[in-house]
């Protein structure tokens, strides 16, 4: 209904509001309390999560509820619901009555409406998919123009027909709403609804509820407030916003009262354009093509807070102690305020373009009166300000400019903040009004009051502030336009009033007044150079000591402000002026303060403070495995996908070229990780002695002498076009510098090497080279304009995946986000750390000397605290006061490690020196210090330089010797990799790591020296990967119980004893049992870090405890050494060595109590180092109580040395402060901050207006995040990538693998090896495609094969003679290896031992047993549809443009009497193939198909057709003949069942398809045959009458036709050399040739027409002499024939038969008196195809789905019974059954082969243990000699005329043989017992009468069986 206050918000006080703040700042407890603007706008985002639910609903109407909070209160209180009555029902959708009132559900129904009431749907909010039908009184419904609706409410429920409710807040409870606020019909009553065409009811118009376009959003009681401003009625706003709107207020309004709002409704709210989706989850498609305008998925603050200088109306007042309490803030505009846009009759005219973006020129170009920069200004405030240009004019500067630095980045925010909202003007004829320039300059403001002393303003947060803002307070605008609704009224611009210039300076003022003076703000009344001039004095006066930020603004009432940011604290202004220098410029301005001996002073200093100052084998992880296999998956996409990018058929072998860094570490450890991968050796690349100038033909490091390697490299692949080139770019986000805007000098050639080389035309083009990007940090690949698809990217798996280990792996990765968790409470110790007393330090050396770059500032500090450890370690312990407890801890345990182990294993510390220069400084004192010390043989010190080799000392090379027991004489360290367990401190210079891998050994990682101030996302991650670690995950470490050790005691502090820290891998048994959410641990600065030094104990090998030799790297656990046996054994990739032998610890189950270690105080002593007081308690006693803990109440012990305990806990790792809080800091999802950092120098945000990253998104997400908002800059190579047809810009042969970084490992366990994994596996592959398994089964039935010396025909004969083969005798035996459980043929009387076919197989096993071989194809195979080559793109129907060719469907109809009707078939021919056939004139009517003319003789021409029958092989058939007919002419059938025919022309869309008529979609090959047969006869009669008008005589046309199986994949011939001195000695050989030269061999045979059937042998690779002696045989052919159409014209194919069709046609062509040929010196290969084919056949119950196994003794049953029938047809259940169950009805013939069953006219196979007899009872056929054979059955299958009682009385059957007669039904069946006369000698029971198991409709087969007499 709606209260009496619609459109009216409480109001009070403006000032109260201003009292209340400021009371509130005095009383706060906070050293900084913090503003109430700040708290609102900064403070939003933990109480937006209900807001952002309805930003993110994808449904409208959803969007439209959530967006409709009505503004008829000014604060929404929370509903109540009235309780139902018990026992009704409570279910959405449903009323209390139980009915039902969803729309989808009644919209059927008949439903009675009352006179003058109409249907109309209700939303529920917990049914957003769902309308509700109600009925309502129209009277209460507004009109068309939203009026004339009364107040009130009538309605009645349309489920249970309860009429008379009075009141929607009572109808809403009835028809369960279940609503949290007021019930108000204009909220949830949305659609009329309407009967359509149908009669069925559909929701119809929206209906229209007054002011329902103008209904404004108000705030939820959990959110801060939004800001509504009153608009007048009569303001009549039209036209369009600009940047600065302030509606006019109603003039003839007096000034106090309240003016009416219209509210904004039907707004739908997604909190982004349509075509995103939240957290970038979309299609990569969509993501391409997207451009700046993109979507921002979600609102971060709540509305916008603005202010109208002094108030005019109350306002009610709110505690600004309560956050969380809801106020509105309603700011009434002063009529009389100067307006900055003319408003012209009440239209609001638009700012030029300029004012809306700001000035047209430079930012950098100074205007108006110029401002001196005073003299010595750097002296006296220690730093350089940097000054920030704002909005507007900004002044010339003059004097002493170098002591300043300006910068447009702020200036570049401002003008990005502006733009987003033109984004919205496609959508309508309005504007959005931009945030304004005031609003821009307040929230600058209230974030830097905000920031702490020593956080450093980032532009990043301030673009967020802009668009949460911005996007807030034009909320409904942007969903308005979003969802591009038609708007009846015009749309009001903004509901806020902006901030004006006059009001600017007060409120700016009024949010710095509390924040300690870190802010200051200066007014200026004319230009910024007074505010400027001011701002300088006060520097030199010192008055801005405090102050860290100076706002100057200059608001002038008549144009637009000025401002300007000068950054004025010591510590933000160095980070800000440093972060601006590129890489380069930051080594050169280090070095040339170097050079040009600035840091002298420095030095001095130092020197007055510290007068001593001055001087694994390797395996496959699973995980890589799998990495491996998803790299090969997306090959096969790329070869399988239309666009003809790849074709891995043509290639036969694999090369590759791994591209690296040119770092000379990195290069040796590729080359040391392929040598012993085996890869050369496996891919074939090289012979068995591989030499090392050898493997370094495959990496290419990429330096100036790159490219002589990279042409050989395209030279090959331009080469060897069958050779598939894997061109590897390792540690790919390395130098992405675009060659054409190569910033650096153009003789340093490295640079920009990646784009010339990898971007080169040539590689973009080679069919043959596929180009793989490896890297961790792949974010500078994922921009706006990569070369790579989305598609083509891989990233590393998860091990776990709800907490199930995928990969069973053990080793547990330890990365950033690890590192990062390790800081959190519940850790024992945390791995990231920083120093506060080194940040101390610098901090006040960086006031001292101003003028010297940071970074050498840091160095120098580092170096003195490294050189006072040192000494205070060796017994100088007043130096303890020069360094910090961290540097300590880390120089002590370097220097004892050493001394612990007996074998001298030590540890290493990483000292990252980004700048080269100051790397060499610091080699050089640290080196001095050393050898003062006389340490030189305690550790090592290595300057790793990356464009040289390692450098140590001979002492510690013959120590690594000795470990790794190498003997070479010359050897030397070559990778960081070959230093494991040598004590050193290895100083890591160069601006970025270059894929250096480090040794387990490492444990300090100290990057307090990184480049804090220019901090991109790639960068810090770099570095921070340089400490990430494989530990093993069995390793079972616990946290150490550390004691409350009083800071104040000096030696408790410095008592940092051993490096050996247990670091937990998961949280503490409290920390899970704890709801709370956990906070970071503290113990990170120095004096913390003292207490986990405390922790840590030292651990030594005993001396007692002999070493022994373990199996790995390392000492293993015996579980992680079973366990790494077992994977040994199974895998086959291992084959290197063991080089390295450590020392191993006494192995202890994981099951034992927490393992401890003893302190030998006695090498404390002696080793001079600061020991562990004896009131220590140790960190790792087992007992849970600290109380009077010894060293001698360990309960166990174990020695291990530091090495090899280091090796199993990640590094410890120490970092600036600034980059620490950057890393430890997360947002309210709990994304770290460095996430949202810029992901690389050379690309940049396409917007200011993005999305923020999340928590939850996956590494495909965050590639589409950045693929979508970021673009590369003009350095980029990919720069120039853009085109129009955004899918065009992806090279489809390139692929990015990102992974996370691995450094610490001696094993390849990450990219390197999966990598190389991957190049074997697409090598097996590629081998595996040119491979297929052929059937090669020697020939069976041989021994009872027909021995006869006499040969007919001669070896080397080509042809047989008709006269000679005539005389042949038919070999009635199959011989057919397929045919082993078939039955056996008889031709004689014969004896057969009966053991020889008792073994009897499965019916499956017949595929999946049978013998194969793996061959290679050759270059005449026959291939399936995923072979793609350039040569058959045309054959197989693939045009330039990758369309298909059209097709047409043609009818053919022939009669045939055996079937008594007319059979009409379907031809679809392809264009291209319409040459094949003979069409009517008038109307394109198929005649007939093309033959040739027996005379005809061509090279390139196939004369016989051939015809494929297939079914369920539409993949993977060989009907690709392309390359098998060399490319011949030929006419190719695809013989299919209706139901397959879409399929087959989707795969085969240039073949011929001959579709068979439906009624045969069940029947078997017979079917096919019969038709292809009867069809080729019919064709040859119209082909010769059509050609006989031409004067051709009919016999001359050519009658033959090829029926080939699917699987037939190639030929092959015998070749016989008869050169032999006598007659009988030959030679063969056997080798593959193409189906045109056999066919065409075949074609040319000397009385061709007079062979009835001619045949090939099966190809065997057993094939022996004797097999081939004769050249041709007369005997069964099978699987490819030639069949003469024209002698066979009489002679048939069973339709009905399943299986053996072929042996049962044979026998009848013989019996016909028709000649078969064998061709014994041609075979063919068979293809085993898992898939189709026979099996494509399933037997299944009628009457359930659920597929349940049916034996074959359940294919037959009695008539009339209750037998479950069979989904089968009768034909395939009958065969089935009497291949295994023959004996139940024959069963004197079960392996009595000298007495066969007789069967007449029909061979069915009777299962191998049964000998048949085939007779023909047709006249004049030929019969085997039928005296002397007694059979033991009798066979009648579906007996013809032919078949009478007098022939079947020649034949003798033994007492007790058996008859079986099958018929079509039972009236059959008894027709036949009467006219064969079978009654005289056979006797029938009733109860012998059987049939399939098929239902009446499905004409089962009937059987009668009888003994004879």
């Amino acid at each position: 209904m709606g209260n009496s206050y619609a459109g009216q918000l409480k109001t009070t006080r403006f000032e109260e509001v201003l009292h209340n703040s400021i009371e509130a700042s005095l009383r706060s407890n906070n050293l900084v309390p913090r503003p109430v603007f700040s708290q609102l706008y900064l403070e939003a985002e933990q109480q937006l999560s209900s807001l952002e639910a309805g930003s993110r609903a994808d449904n409208e109407e959803e969007e439209e509820e959530e967006e409709e909070e009505s503004s008829e209160s000014s604060s929404p209180v929370s509903y109540q619901m009235k309780p139902p009555p018990e026992g009704c029902c409570t279910t959405d959708g449903f009323c209390q009555a139980g009915k039902d009132l969803r729309l989808v559900s009644i919209s059927n129904e008949h439903i009675e409406v009352p006179s003058g009431f109409l249907l109309v749907g209700a939303k529920s909010p917990n049914l957003p998919d769902h309308l509700l039908v109600c009925a309502v009184d129209k009277r209460f419904l507004p009109d068309d123009n939203g009026r004339n609706a009364l107040l009130g409410f009538s309605g009645n429920c349309v489920g249970c027909g309860k009429k008379g409710f009075c009141y929607f807040t009572e109808f809403s409870n009835h028809i369960n709403l279940k609503l949290t606020t007021q019930p108000k019909k204009q909220k949830h009553l949305k659609y009329y609804l309407v009967r359509n065409a149908q009669g069925a009811l559909t929701k119809g118009s929206v209906i229209c509820w007054k002011g329902a376009e103008f209904r404004g959003r108000q705030s939820s009681p959990s959110t801060c407030s939004s800001t509504l401003f009153q608009l007048p009625e009569s303001s009549g706003l039209s036209g369009s916003t600009s940047s600065e709107l302030l509606p006019a207020a109603n003039p003839g309004a007096p000034a106090g009262a309240p003016q009416t709002a219209a509210a904004i409704d039907h707004i739908p709210s997604t909190a982004a354009f349509s075509s995103a989706v939240y957290n970038g989850k979309e299609s990569p498609k969509q993501q391409v093509a997207k451009n700046n305008l993109s979507a921002l998925t979600k609102p971060s603050v709540l509305g916008t807070l603005t202010n109208s200088g002094p108030p005019k109306k109350r306002h009610k007042g709110w505690s600004p102690e309560s956050p969380s309490s809801t106020e509105t803030w309603n700011l009434q505009l002063n009529p009389q305020a100067p307006n900055r846009i003319k408003n012209d009759g009440g239209s609001l005219s638009s700012l030029p373009h300029s004012a809306l973006v700001g000035p047209a020129s430079s930012p950098m170009v100074g205007s108006g009166e110029p401002v001196s920069v005073p003299d010595n200004l750097l002296k006296i405030c220690k730093a350089k300000p940097v000054i920030f240009k704002g909005h507007g004019n900004f002044p010339y500067l003059c004097g002493n400019i170098n002591d300043v630095i300006v910068s447009p980045l702020l200036y570049t925010c401002y003008r990005n903040s502006q733009s987003l909202s033109r984004a919205y003007e496609q959508y309508g004829t309005s504007t959005i009004q931009p945030i304004s320039e005031e609003m821009q300059l307040l929230l600058t403001v209230y974030y830097l009051v905000q920031l702490a002393s020593d956080q450093v303003p980032l532009i990043e947060d301030l673009e967020q502030i802009f668009m949460r803002s911005w996007r807030e307070s034009h909320l409904s605008e942007i969903r308005q336009y979003q969802q591009a609704v038609p708007q009846t009224f015009p749309q009001v611009p903004s509901q806020v009033a902006p901030v004006t210039s006059a009001q600017l300076p007060w409120l700016a003022g009024l949010a710095a007044s509390s924040c300690n003076d870190s802010v200051h703000i200066i007014e200026c009344s004319y230009s910024l150079a007074e505010g400027l001039s001011e701002m300088f004095k006060l520097l030199i006066e010192g008055k801005l000591i405090k102050t860290n930020y100076v706002v100057i603004i200059c608001a002038s009432r008549n144009r637009a402000i000025d401002s300007c940011i000068v950054i004025t604290g010591k510590y933000q202004a160095r980070v800000l002026s440093e972060s601006m220098l590129t890489p380069s410029d930051y080594q050169k301005e280090v070095n040339y303060q170097l050079v040009t001996g600035k840091v002298e002073s420095l030095g001095s200093f130092f020197n007055t403070l510290c007068p001593g100052y001055e001087i694994e084998r390797h395996q496959i992880r699973p995980f890589q495995l799998a990495v491996a296999q998803k790299l090969l998956s997306h090959i096969c996409s790329i070869a399988d996908s239309s666009t003809q990018n790849l074709d891995l058929g043509s290639f036969e072998k694999i090369d590759f070229l791994i591209c690296v860094p040119p770092s000379e570490v990195t290069y040796q450890q590729t080359l040391f990780h392929l040598w012993h991968s085996g890869i050369l050796l496996e891919l074939g690349l090289e012979k068995e002695h591989l030499t090392k100038q050898r493997v370094e033909q495959y990496v290419m490091k990429l330096d100036a002498e790159a490219q002589i390697k990279f042409k050989v490299f395209l030279q090959n692949s331009m080469q060897n076009p069958h050779t598939l080139f894997v061109l590897i770019h390792d540690h790919a986000h390395w130098d992405l510098m675009s060659a054409m805007h190569s910033l650096y000098p153009q003789t340093e050639l490295s640079t920009g090497l990646v784009d010339r080389l990898l971007n080169c035309r040539e590689v973009k083009e080679a069919p043959n080279i596929v180009t793989l990007h490896v890297t961790s940090f792949p974010y500078a690949l994922q921009t706006q304009h990569t070369h790579i698809s989305p598609y083509n990217e891989i990233h590393w798996p998860s091990s776990y995946s709800n907490g199930v280990d995928l990969y069973h792996e053990n080793k547990k990765y330890f990365g950033l986000s690890e590192f990062i968790e390790s800081t959190l409470s519940g850790h024992s110790i945390p791995l990231l750390r920083y120093d506060s007393s080194f940040e101390a330090m610098v901090m006040a050396l960086g006031k001292r000397f101003p003028r010297l770059h940071s970074a050498v500032i840091r160095t120098f500090v580092l170096i003195q605290h490294y050189s006072a450890a040192m000494m205070a370690v060796c017994g100088l312990s007043q130096m303890k006061n020069y360094t910090s407890v961290e540097t300590l801890e880390i120089t002590q345990n370097l220097i004892n490690s050493s001394r612990q182990c007996p074998s001298g294993h030590g540890l290493m510390v990483v000292l990252r020196i980004p700048c080269t220069p100051l790397a060499a400084v610091a080699y050089e004192r640290l080196y001095n210090v050393r050898e003062r010390l006389a340490l030189e043989d305690n550790f090592e010190i290595i300057l790793g330089n990356p464009n040289s080799g390692i450098t140590i000392g001979k002492h510690f090379v013959e120590q690594l010797k000795v470990w790794q027991k190498i003997e070479d004489v010359d050897w030397r360290p070559q990778t960081y990799l070959e230093l494991e367990g040598l004590p050193c401190i290895l100083i890591f210079s160069g601006m970025d790591p270059q894929g250096e891998s480090l040794p387990r050994s490492l444990r300090y990682c100290d990057l307090r020296l990184i480049n804090s101030s220019s901090l991109v996302r790639t960068t810090l991650e770099q570095e921070l990967g340089l400490a990430a670690y494989f530990v093993s995950s069995e390793i079972h470490t616990e946290k150490a119980v550390v004691n409350d050790v009083l800071e104040s005691d000096p030696e408790k502090l410095s008592s940092t004893d051993n490096e050996d820290e247990e670091i937990a891998m998961e949280g503490s048994t409290a920390e899970k049992r704890s709801p709370m959410k956990r906070e970071r641990s503290r113990s990170h600065d120095s004096a913390s870090s003292s207490l986990s030094s405390k922790a840590s104990i030292t651990a030594f090998c005993s001396e007692s405890s002999p070493p022994l030799t373990a199996a790995g790297d390392t000492a293993k656990s015996v579980h992680q050494v079973l366990s790494n046996n077992a994977e040994e054994t199974a895998n086959n990739h291992e084959r290197q060595k063991q080089k390295v032998d450590k020392e191993a610890q006494t192995t202890t189950s994981k099951h034992l109590p927490l393992v401890t270690e003893q302190l030998d105080m006695k090498q404390n002593i002696k080793s001079a180092q600061i020991s562990i007081t004896s009131s220590s308690s140790s960190p790792f006693s087992s007992s849970s109580s600290s109380s009077a803990p010894t060293h001698n109440s360990f309960i166990l012990q174990t020695s291990q040395c530091s090495m090899t305990k280091a090796s199993k806990q990640p590094p410890i790792v120490f970092l600036p402060k600034l980059v620490y809080d950057i890393i430890t800091s997360t947002d309210s999802s709990g994304l770290p901050k460095s996430s949202s950092l810029l992901p690389y120098h050379s690309v940049m945000w396409a917007s200011s207006f993005r999305p923020l990253m999340s928590k939850m998104m996956t590494c495909t997400e965050q590639s589409l995040y950045y693929r979508q908002w970021t673009v590369p800059k003009p350095n980029h190579m990919d720069y120039n990538n853009r085109n129009e047809g955004r899918m065009d810009t992806f090279h489809p042969r390139r692929l990015l693998l990102s992974g996370p970084p691995q450094v610490c490992s001696k094993n390849k366990i990450g990219k390197t090896g999966a990598y190389l994994q991957f190049l074997s596996i697409l090598s097996r592959m590629l081998i595996r495609l040119t491979e297929v398994d052929v059937y090669d089964e020697e020939e069976i039935n041989n021994n009872i094969r027909e021995e006869s010396d006499q040969y007919y025909h001669q070896p080397e004969d080509m042809w047989p003679d008709l006269e000679t083969f005539k005389k042949m005798p038919f070999d009635y035996t199959i011989h057919d290896p397929k045919y082993e459980d078939a039955s056996l043929i008889c031709s004689k009387l014969q004896t057969i031992n009966s053991e020889d076919r008792s073994t009897s197989r499965r019916q499956e096993d017949m595929y999946t047993r049978r013998q194969t071989t793996r061959m290679r194809l050759s270059k005449y195979a026959a291939y399936n549809t995923y072979h793609h080559c350039e040569q058959c793109h045309q054959y197989m129907g693939f045009n330039p443009r990758y369309q298909l060719y059209e097709s047409t469907l043609h009818a053919f109809a022939f009669s045939y009497s055996m079937l008594g009707e007319e059979i009409q078939l379907h031809f679809i021919i392809p264009k291209s193939k319409e040459h094949h056939f003979v069409f009517s004139q008038p109307g394109r009517q198929l005649e007939s198909m093309r033959l040739p003319l027996v005379t005809d003789k061509s090279e390139d021409y196939i004369k016989s057709p051939t015809f494929t029958p297939t079914t369920g092989r539409h993949e993977h058939g060989l009907f690709n003949l392309y390359h098998a007919m060399d490319g011949a002419s030929h006419l190719h059938v695809l013989v299919v069942k209706e139901y397959e025919m879409a399929i087959y022309k989707k795969y085969w869309p240039n073949h011929i398809m001959l579709v068979l008529p439906s009624i045969f979609n069940s029947a078997g090959v017979g079917a096919a045959h019969f038709l292809i047969k009867e069809l080729s006869y019919h064709n040859l009669e119209l082909e010769r009458n059509r050609q006989e008008e031409l004067g051709i005589k009919p016999q001359d046309i050519w009658p033959f036709i090829v029926i080939s199986d699917d699987s037939c994949v190639m030929w092959n011939a015998v070749e016989v050399d008869c050169s032999g001195d006598r007659k009988s000695d030959y030679t063969w050989t056997e080798r593959n040739v193409s189906l045109k030269q056999i066919l065409q061999h075949i074609e040319a045979t000397p009385n061709v027409t007079h062979y009835a059937l001619i045949g090939m042998r099966k190809w065997s690779s057993k094939t022996n002499r004797a097999e081939i002696k004769e050249a041709f045989s007369c005997c069964h052919v099978h699987d490819f024939i030639m069949l003469n159409v024209d002698l066979t014209q009489n002679v048939q194919y069973n339709q009905n038969r399943f299986t053996c069709d072929d042996v049962d046609f044979n026998l009848r062509v013989h019996s016909a008196g028709l000649l078969i040929c064998r061709f014994n010196h041609f075979s063919v290969m068979k293809k085993q195809i898992a898939v189709g084919g026979q099996r494509s056949f399933h037997i299944k119950s009628k009457v359930s789905d659920t597929p349940v196994s049916i034996s074959p003794a359940q294919y037959i049953c009695a008539p009339d019974s209750k037998h479950t029938f069979l989904a089968a047809p009768a034909q395939l259940l009958l065969e089935k059954y009497l291949q295994y169950h023959s004996h139940r009805f024959f069963p004197l013939s079960l392996k009595n082969y000298s007495h066969p069953v007789l069967s007449v006219d029909c061979y069915l196979n009777l299962g191998p243990q049964i000998a048949v007899c085939y007779v023909s009872s047709r006249p004049h056929s030929l019969n085997i000699s039928s005296s002397g054979l007694t059979f033991s059955g009798l066979l009648l299958y579906l007996c013809d005329s032919f078949v009478v009682a007098s022939f079947l009385k020649k034949f003798h059957f033994l007492k007790g043989a058996t008859l079986c007669v099958i018929c079509q039904d039972r009236n059959s069946l008894r027709q036949t017992v009467v006219r064969l006369e079978l009654e005289d000698e056979w006797q029938f029971r009733l109860r012998d009468e059987f049939q399939t198991a098929n239902a009446k409709e499905d004409r089962p087969l009937f059987f009668l069986t009888g003994r004879h007499i």
